[in-house]
């Protein structure tokens, strides 16, 4: 049982990180798609559509962070927090990640077909990636709170 309980703090350990990766490996994957087949229907901008396609590889640099803040000897004690905060830290951001992109698809979309609107479709991305900060800086706090260890 022991082992268990450590393992689910290890587990909470590494899953922001873990997380975070996957959420901006899809979320360019979605972005970068819809960039290529603008830079086929488009003359120019291509610049503009490879720049949003890279908005979600946000989300692998908060995972890493929160991973490192929450990096620590992992006990019975602590392992609880761990898990928790690890997480779900790391699924908020997998969501983010995922739905930005998406959010940066529509948005290439949008502005291939109407270059005037280019800065204004980006605000949805925007907005979601506060929700992802939001995410973050909650873990950045809380982790403040689950025990060190004794290690």
């Amino acid at each position: 049982m022991n082992e268990l309980v450590l393992t689910l703090g290890w587990i909470g350990i590494y899953s922001p990180m873990a997380l975070g990766a996957i959420a901006s490996s899809i979320g360019c994957a979605i972005a970068g798609q819809a960039s290529i087949g603008a830079m086929l229907e488009t003359e120019g901008g291509y610049g503009r559509y490879i720049g949003i396609s890279a908005f979600p590889s946000t989300f692998v640099i908060y995972g890493i962070v929160v991973m490192f803040t929450l990096n620590r000897t992992v006990t019975p004690e602590n392992a609880g927090g761990l898990f928790g905060v690890g997480l779900f830290a790391g699924l908020a951001l997998l969501y983010c990640g995922i739905w930005q992109g998406r959010a940066c698809a529509s948005a290439i979309n949008a502005s291939k077909e109407k270059p005037e609107i280019f800065g204004l479709s980006l605000a949805p991305a925007a907005i979601i990636e506060g929700f992802g900060v939001f995410a973050f800086v909650f873990a950045l706090v809380i982790s403040a709170g689950v025990p060190g260890g004794g290690g």
